[in-house]
């Protein structure tokens, strides 16, 4: 039998055993787990899950979902409250582009994969690589399954002080990523206000603006502006 990437053999990331997620899942009595197959794998990963589902009037039934799993990631919200700001992000999404938005360029907060780090320390990574600037100390908003009908990412949401002296590189991403960031430092009302006419459309964003405001570091309990 000839070996198959990502199975049996190493695909070009070194990966094997990609077919082997969720067969041993046991933590919910009404779901069982009967075959998992590879439908594709590039940089990321889609299966087909077959599995017995028990309704809740007690029926069996066969059901079948696709999942992309791409890893679990982390996002920020560097902020100054003495001036009043916080860093975003700019940068083009075909995603987005080829579903209906205007031109693809999407205004976000600095986010990224995982990898083989912890979350701090990723986001760490990332803010450094796409906004140029060395946080703060970190906390911890909250975490969230984005869009968990088809994609099984978990993000890990952190908030981040800094000053304009902790803007210690240029940022912009990396170009051998295919990365072209443009990094945006917005005075907080504007970025706010942005979620509501639309200009900002992004949901990790959005969720992280609207915190700030409603329990973060502009709230009007933590005397923010």
């Amino acid at each position: 039998m000839t070996s198959r990437p990502g199975i049996e053999a190493p695909d070009h990331r070194g990966r094997t055993g990609l077919d082997q997620a969720g067969r041993g899942l046991d933590r919910n009595p009404d779901v069982r787990v009967r075959d998992v197959e590879l439908t594709s794998q590039g940089w990321h990963v889609l299966r087909r899950t077959t599995f017995d589902y028990r309704r809740r009037d007690g029926r069996w039934e066969a059901q079948q979902r696709e999942t992309y799993d791409r890893g679990n990631g982390a996002v920020v919200l560097p902020y100054d409250t003495g001036r009043g700001r916080v860093l975003l992000t700019r940068q083009f999404r075909y995603p987005a582009y080829v579903n209906d938005h205007p031109d693809g360029m999407l205004v976000e907060a600095a986010a990224g994969l995982l990898d083989a780090d912890d979350p701090a320390t990723a986001i760490r990574r990332e803010s450094a690589e796409e906004l140029g600037v060395t946080l703060g100390p970190l906390t911890h908003v909250l975490d969230a399954y984005m869009s968990p009908g088809s994609v099984t990412e978990r993000l890990h949401f952190f908030a981040a002080p800094y000053t304009p002296a902790d803007r210690t590189g240029t940022g912009g991403g990396l170009e051998e990523d295919g990365e072209d960031i443009e990094v945006l430092e917005l005075p907080f009302v504007e970025a706010l206000a942005m979620t509501r006419d639309g200009r900002i459309i992004d949901g990790k964003t959005i969720l992280l603006l609207q915190w700030a405001a409603l329990d973060g570091p502009f709230a009007p309990a933590a005397g923010g502006r």
